[in-house]
């Protein structure tokens, strides 16, 4: 579910606000627990062993849900195939298999650019609402999980009802 080097993951350091995220121009299958980067909510670097930096845009989407959903541990964000295929849909996500089923409430937030832009946190956490699934509109997926296994057990069946609904049409 990699997009080169634009996917992002993140987790919390338990008993803080910060948490671990992917660095920006290494691939998955290049990224070690060493690579990952430690950051704060607002954007101090705390630990980077790696020779990358984080990228911007995957800071913005992530730390707002961090600082929102306290709970929340890990976030990951997609720009999959299928994912933005549906993401591109005006209809957006349909019921049309029990794969899509389990998201009957999902939110979605409209297109604003590269998030780049801090002010983009207070929508991305307002869109989210109580879900653990969204839809960015014309770019991807993003899931929340109270566990690193959790979050992906979302993306995995979002992902699959993506690819369900692009095969159905």
């Amino acid at each position: 579910w990699d997009d080169l080097i634009f996917t992002h993951i993140s987790a919390k350091v338990p008993g803080t606000d910060d948490f671990l995220i992917n660095p920006y121009g290494l691939m998955f299958h290049e990224i070690t627990a060493s690579s990952l980067i430690k950051v704060d909510v607002e954007g101090n670097t705390l630990l980077n062993e790696s020779n990358y930096d984080v990228n911007v845009a995957g800071f913005v989407i992530h730390s707002a849900i961090h600082m929102a959903k306290h709970d929340m541990d890990c976030v990951a964000h997609t720009h999959t195939p299928a994912g933005m295929a549906v993401s591109a849909m005006e209809c957006g996500l349909l019921p049309l298999a029990q794969t899509s089923m389990r998201f009957l409430h999902i939110a979605y937030h409209d297109f604003e650019g590269i998030a780049d832009n801090v002010d983009e946190r207070e929508r991305l956490v307002k869109d989210l609402g109580d879900n653990e699934a969204m839809i960015l509109r014309n770019h991807g997926l993003l899931v929340v999980g109270r566990t690193i296994p959790a979050a992906f057990n979302v993306l995995f069946r979002l992902e699959r009802a993506c690819q369900v609904q692009v095969m159905a049409l």
